[in-house]
């Protein structure tokens, strides 16, 4: 009995999970290596004997389709998806059965026309839903780029025809009715569009300018190709298919072996091999957030073989023939291998720094010419993306089994019949019973009858599976997502943008949601920087609130004489702009007068009491302490000004400087220093020019060195030398990274300062503020020489080049001298940190999936909430040398972080037979670090924990099912896990991970292109029209503008409508059985022959207009608790979330309702009217008399018991639960007037009957009473005596309708925002800080938010490393100040210039100390 159960169960869980796309979808596999041609022929044994390309040899097109359906299939897989449910497949038999003539029905027709009604309507919806998203593909597909045309050029590598399709017949058509008639505007289109910033739009832009029926635009190169320069003519050109030429052509029609030109702020529409850009050594800056998230510009260089083919003519000569032979298309990012073969026959390696991914954008570069190598399917970001899926929601998959459980209630109630049926006319017949005349035919005798009367009583009963549930379902959804559209208060009022319900069949599961997976950037975080705070030596300056909206550009300081200061004698080369398309210079950077804002940098940093102390030290009334105090302001401001690798460029219109930097954080520093008068005016080659409001010229400082940042060293340091001819050329190593990190390499000694630095670093961290702590080194030149000569050694090293270079930076990173350290907000999304807050109060866990590196994941959840001050952060790393792996690394987590969790118990996730003696880290216990103590391991004040797993250790970790499984359960005893370095497929592979390892109800948000995959892997995805575009919003099945708008879609629709839809489908099935047992009470004096007991159409119309309209009311209009309250008090998200809304236990609840409500009416009435007569002429009762009374009592009680079961009566409410009943009394009396001279009906005269009977209004009144009363007892019983959180709240709003439930909220204590607008009341500083722990080396460290990001080993960096080895020595100035007593000061010095006037103001001299000087 248990194997055939089991047998049962898999074939069942087999029919529930078929997977429909699979019947539809190719998989396609990753083709072979590939060789792309270039102006050569294809081999011979590229083709077959026909002279065709073998199939392997033809490329993927570079169409890409998102969409479900093509015109071909959309009518078999729809069908199919439909006809998962099991309702279908039975309403479906049971109108296939009633086109046989034995069983008697108004018509076969008619039967089948309701199954018909729900096909037609979810296919409709399901049509429309598809075609939104060929619209988007449409978008996508027809975005243009410029492709090498005309002259000799000919493409000869294979290609895959395109995917036809309907929309771009359609679309054209509409185009021209949309120019007559604006009414037929795509709404959902755009609201979208509203939400999107102009680079996600831009390529709509361009696609409507260049609609079909325009001729394309041509662009020709000019004679100046290293400008990057050309003109465009559009239309027909008389020579333009004689010379080679740009050609806008759309993306899908882009093939491999097309030569394509991008130019800036441009996305790439596949993946392009570099051959050459407008920068010097053909470098290209681009934004790969689409991809990975990280929101850093990444450095791309062309390959030294092909940076001839500048311009068309040279892409198009023949002369330039060869072949790229590529490795198989791969979803890894970061890997790529190729190999150019030139003609004569060498190799040249090309490697993932030369390609240029689709998805990504071009930025900081005129223009861009290179190879497609990859289109379509095979390119990496669709590898990484999957196909549409087609979600159902949990509830309608818990409906299955309990249609199932209806189903086999119908097949034994038929079976029961049958046999009955059947026994009692094998023992009546041959008695000559009347009702069996002549049932002695081959299809009609005794022992035939019992199929029949089986099969019949599958027709007679059939509502108890009720096919208008389905109907109602898709209505009340589809209302339910126009309510959400209609919310004023999810509507982003900047941009006018609502939040749209692109999938209509998930919003019950937006209240069942237990996990949460979001994308960081654009989704959490703005991409956006400000400068918010510093310490200089010693003294903190908070920054004063600046109005963001004006502050757009900052004046440069005056000289000490009002005007504006003068450039040196020493002129730079004046720049041109990176996007300048004009041949004349832009002005020189050293005559701007005004500074702008970087790029992803909001606003200007400004400080009264920074200013003040800058002007008290340029006057004459400095004391020794300012004067000190003034040279470390000075060091610090000038270490951010020339720390860095941004470069400089003016904007052409506003002649303001702006900076452009890799990464925001970089941007921001720079930026803030010359907002306070430390302005980087640009590098010429490696001399740097820095003004400063402390000299009357500028400074001259000549690069020497960049020691690179990277994740392990958590520290970029410069070393530069200072050309002043008045006291000579010093060297200065200036250093910015991780406090604890700077903080042991310090020189011994000013305890003071360093702990005060700390306790700055403290408050900044408490506020969620990202810090970097800068430091300095003078060198002597000596020293430097020792050290360069062992760099140089370790930077040619064959061996070990990379351990040996560190080793060579930890020599002299040392003995620094503190400055201080800076506080940075990363701007997050309005409303993110209480946003978080609440979900978590809700019982919602919420997983962070990022592109970003550790430290600033990290970073993003102490400012968000996700990390809590007090939590204790467990980091999992991944393929680093000499660390532990990442199994070793998890067990070694459970065992010291959760050892009573009992996850090492489990089968299969603990190997035993692992080495005893590998190393353990320190115990929890108390730590003193050197910072502020903080506590472990005594339960005294410990918080809880957040996972941290990197990109690397993910990949270990999903291998097998072991790695997995120990993931999971280590996961679940976290808060919170943040992921680290994943690409967009690992995202996917992390939510499947959850939702099929512990069955919950997850969703994912994005904004991005990479987030496109996770969001289709969730149950619920929800796309941000946001700073990444449209792609994730496309993609979704709810867009939403901002990240904050997520609380109220869950806690407030999410709530609303997975009750709603709960509470009506189990009041459906109510409904129904109460009017099936009326039926089956009846089969007991029918001698069981499936015959009804009402007359037929009160049966046709019970689910139709007596029942119908409040259950449907429940569906739309129904509200446990008003929204406010479940904004203010997220807790009650938990009753929905739990599912205590919707269930078999529920739905059998509601089924005994049914059954004994039926029976109550049923023996009640037919006991009543059996008795005594109801006619007053004394003659015996019709059926329809007592069965009418039935009918009238069954709706009656059937609409006030889901009144009952509603939580909140409105005017619809009302409505609703009176039609039913009025609809039953008023058709009675209407039916049974009417005269056989209309048509005959078999209760004619019926009403004369009934009115006047004391039996039809007593029995009326008395069965519904009884039958409403046990619910009614058990509701109040409930609310006396076993009230829940939902019921007392519903009585304080009851008691007082204007009552302030959020002054509950102070009961929690939620954490306030530390990003929201500053209070003048700061929290303290010394609150207790959670642990940092790094399993794979096993150190412990308090965090004190340190973040920054840039590229790391990124091809611009290696170029300036490149170039500073291979400079010619630099003769040095001899111009040294005489008779300077010891060596080089140790400390940055005023200019002498400003020292003399304070003298000569008569001030007093202040003595040089290795301290200040």
């Amino acid at each position: 009995m248990a194997a055939l159960r089991t047998k049962l169960e898999t074939w069942y869980n087999k029919g529930v999970n078929f997977n429909v796309e699979a019947l539809f979808t190719r998989s396609r596999e990753p083709g072979p290596p590939r060789s792309v041609f270039v102006h050569q022929p294809l081999p011979d044994d590229y083709r077959d004997q026909k002279g065709r390309v073998k199939k392997q040899y033809v490329f993927s097109s570079n169409q890409v389709i998102t969409s479900k359906y093509t015109i071909i299939t959309f009518v078999p897989r729809n069908l199919l998806e439909q006809f998962r449910r099991i309702a279908n497949i039975f309403f479906l038999a049971i109108a296939i059965l009633q086109f046989f003539p034995i069983f008697p029905t108004v018509s076969p027709g008619l039967a089948i026309l309701p199954l018909l009604l729900v096909l037609a309507i979810t296919a409709l919806k399901d049509g429309y839903e598809d075609f939104k998203r060929h619209q988007a593909d449409h978008h996508i597909n027809r975005s243009r780029s410029r492709v090498l045309n005309g002259g000799t050029w000919s493409n000869t590598n294979p290609m895959e025809s395109k995917s036809k399709t309907f929309i771009p017949a359609i679309i054209p058509a509409f185009q021209a009715f949309k120019k007559r008639t604006k009414k037929t505007t795509d709404v959902e289109a755009l609201e979208l569009q509203r939400g999107a910033p102009p680079e996600g739009l831009m390529q709509s832009a361009r696609e409507e300018d260049h609609q079909v029926g325009v001729d394309d635009s041509i662009e020709f190169d000019e004679e100046d190709h290293d400008a990057g320069l050309f003109r465009t003519i559009t239309g027909k050109s008389h020579n333009h298919h004689e010379q080679p030429h740009w050609k806008k052509t759309a993306w899908e029609d882009i093939a491999v072996g097309d030569f394509v030109k991008i130019t800036d702020n441009e996305s790439f529409p596949a993946d392009i091999l570099i051959c050459a850009t407008s920068e010097e050594e053909n470098v290209a800056y681009v934004e790969t957030k689409n991809l990975d998230g990280e929101t850093s510009l990444k450095s791309r260089t062309a390959s030294p073989v092909l940076t001839h083919l500048r311009s068309a003519a040279a892409c198009a000569d023949p002369i330039n023939n060869f072949r790229v032979d590529c490795d198989r298309p791969d979803t890894n990012l970061y890997k790529l291998n190729a190999a150019i073969e030139m003609e004569k026959g060498s190799k040249t390696p090309v490697d993932s720094q030369m390609i240029l991914l689709r998805g990504s954008v071009l930025r900081n570069t005129r223009w861009v010419i290179g190879l497609v190598l990859f289109t379509g399917h095979d390119t990496k970001i669709v590898l990484n993306s999957g196909g549409a899926p087609s979600k159902r929601s949990k509830v309608e998959r818990q409906m299955n089994p309990q249609v199932f459980i209806n189903l086999l209630i119908l097949a034994v109630m038929a079976t029961v019949c049958g046999i009955v049926d059947a026994v009692l006319e094998q023992r009546f017949f041959p008695r000559n019973a009347p009702w069996l005349f002549a049932d002695n035919q081959s299809d009609n005798n005794p022992h035939v009858n019992g199929v029949i009367t089986f099969a019949f009583a599958l027709i007679t009963f059939q509502n108890i599976v009720p096919i208008s549930l389905y109907i109602s379902i898709e209505a009340v959804r589809t209302c339910q997502a126009l309510f959400i559209y209609f919310d004023h208060e999810m509507v982003y009022q900047k941009t006018q943008t609502p939040t749209l319900a692109r999938s209509w069949n998930l919003s019950d599961d937006l209240g069942q949601i237990e996990y949460i997976f979001s994308d960081k950037t654009g989704t959490l975080t703005q991409n956006a920087m400000v400068f918010r705070q510093c310490s200089v030596g010693g003294k903190a300056y908070r920054g004063d609130l600046v109005d963001e909206a004006t502050s757009t550009k900052i004046a440069l300081p005056e000289g000490r004489d009002g005007a504006t200061q003068t450039p040196s004698p020493v002129l730079m080369d004046g720049k041109k702009t990176p996007t300048s398309s004009s041949s004349e210079d832009i002005p020189d950077p050293l005559a701007a007068s005004v500074v702008g804002l970087a790029e992803g940098v909001l606003t200007h940093f400004q400080d009264s009491g920074l200013s003040n102390d800058i002007m008290a030290a340029m006057s004459a009334r400095s004391d020794p302490d300012a004067s000190h105090h003034a040279r470390l302001i000075n060091g610090f401001f000038a270490a951010l000004a020339l720390c860095h690798t941004a470069l400089v460029s003016v904007d052409p219109t506003t002649g303001a400087i702006t900076y452009k930097a890799q990464s925001p954080d970089e941007a921001a520093l720079v930026q803030a220093a010359a907002d306070v008068g430390f302005v980087f005016r640009g590098r010429d080659k490696e001399i740097l020019t820095l003004q400063t409001p402390f000299a009357d010229e500028y400074e001259k400082y000549e690069l020497l060195n960049i020691l690179e940042f990277n994740s392990s060293r958590k520290r970029m340091s410069v070393i530069v030398r200072k050309l002043d001819e008045e006291e000579g050329d010093r060297l200065f190593l200036l250093t910015k990274g991780a406090d604890n990190v700077i903080f042991e390499r310090l020189v011994p000694g000013n305890e003071e300062l360093r702990k005060t630095t700390e306790r700055h670093l403290d408050e900044f961290a408490s506020e969620g503020l990202r810090t970097l702590t800068v430091a300095y080194k003078v060198i002597s030149e000596e020293e430097y020489d020792a050290w360069n000569r062992k760099y140089q050694e370790a930077s040619v090293s064959l061996e070990d080049r990379e351990g040996k270079v560190e080793a060579v930076y930890e020599v002299i990173e040392g003995d620094l001298h503190l400055l201080g350290a800076t506080a940075i907000e990363d701007r997050l999304q309005d409303g993110v940190p209480e946003t978080i807050a609440d979900l978590k109060v809700a019982g919602i866990k919420i997983w962070v999936a990022t592109g970003d590196k550790v430290e600033t994941a990290i970073a993003i959840g102490h400012s968000t909430n996700l990390i809590g001050r007090e939590d204790n952060v467990i980091v999992i790393r991944g393929g680093q040398d000499g660390s532990r792996d990442v199994y070793t690394q998890m067990i070694t987590a459970v065992q010291d972080f959760f050892p009573d969790s009992g996850i090492l118990e489990e089968d299969g996730v603990f190997d035993r037979q692992l080495p005893s003696q590998r190393p353990r880290p320190v115990p929890l216990h108390r730590v003193n670090s050197g910072f502020t103590d903080f506590q472990h391991g005594d339960g005294e004040n410990l918080g809880g924990y957040v996972l941290v797993v990197d990109g690397s250790a993910l990949t270990v970790a999903l291998s097998d099912e072991r790695n997995k499984r120990l993931l999971l359960q280590l996961s679940m005893q976290c808060e919170g896990v943040i992921c680290c370095r994943v690409s967009p497929l690992q995202k996917a592979l992390i939510v499947k991970l959850v939702k099929d390892g512990l069955g919950c109800i997850t969703l994912a948000i994005g904004d991005g292109a990479n987030d496109v995959s996770m969001i289709q892997a969730a149950d619920v995805g929800v796309g941000i029209s946001g700073e990444e575009g449209l792609q994730a919003a496309n993609s979704s099945d709810y867009a939403i503008a901002q990240f904050r708008f997520l609380k109220r879609l869950l806690l407030v629709h999410g709530h609303w409508s997975y009750a709603r839809n709960g509470s009506m489908i189990v009041n459906f099935f109510y409904k129904n059985i109460i009017c099936i047992g009326v039926l089956w009470w009846f089969q007991i004096y029918c001698a069981w022959s499936s015959q009804y007991v009402f007359e037929y159409t009160y049966l046709l119309w019970w689910n139709t207009f007596f029942t119908i309209a409040p259950v449907i009311a429940i569906g739309l209009f129904d509200r446990h608790v008003d929204d406010h309250v479940l904004m203010a008090l997220p807790e009650l998200y938990r009753h929905s979330r739990k599912g205590e809304y919707y269930g078999t236990k529920l739905f059998f609840i509601y089924m005994m309702d049914g059954v004994v409500q039926s029976a109550l009416i049923f023996f009640l009435i037919f006991y009543t009217y059996e008795t005594t007569t109801s006619r007053t002429d004394g003659f015996a009762v019709y059926q329809y008399e007592f069965a009418t009374t039935m009918a009238i009592a069954a709706v009656t009680a059937a609409n006030l018991f889901n009144g009952l079961a509603t939580a909140a009566w409105t005017g619809w409410v009302f409505f609703a639960v009176a039609l039913g009943i009025v609809l039953v009394w008023g058709y009675t009396a209407v039916y049974s007037a009417i005269t056989p001279g209309w048509f005959a009906t078999p209760v004619y005269g019926n009403d004369h009957y009934l009115w006047p009977s004391a039996y039809f209004w007593f029995c009326i009144f008395l069965t519904v009473i009884l039958a409403l009363l046990p619910r009614y007892l058990c509701k109040a019983y409930k609310l006396a005596f076993d009230t829940s959180d939902v019921d007392r709240v519903r009585w304080k709003h009851k008691l007082d309708s204007h009552h302030d439930f959020s002054q509950y909220r102070a009961d929690r204590q939620l954490k306030k925002s530390p990003l929201s607008r500053r209070s003048s009341s700061r929290p303290p500083y010394n609150l207790l800080a959670g642990s940092h722990t790094d399993m794979s080396t096993g150190l412990r460290s308090q965090g004190r938010g340190f973040d920054f990001a840039t590229e790391e080993n990124g091809v611009a960096l290696q170029r300036m490393q490149t170039n500073l080895s291979e400079r010619p020595a630099r003769p040095r100035f001899s111009l040294r100040r005489k008779n300077r007593n010891g060596p080089l000061l140790p400390s940055f010095s005023l200019p002498r210039s400003l020292r003399r006037k304070k003298a000569n103001r008569g001030a007093q001299p202040v003595p040089e100390s290795p301290e200040s000087s």
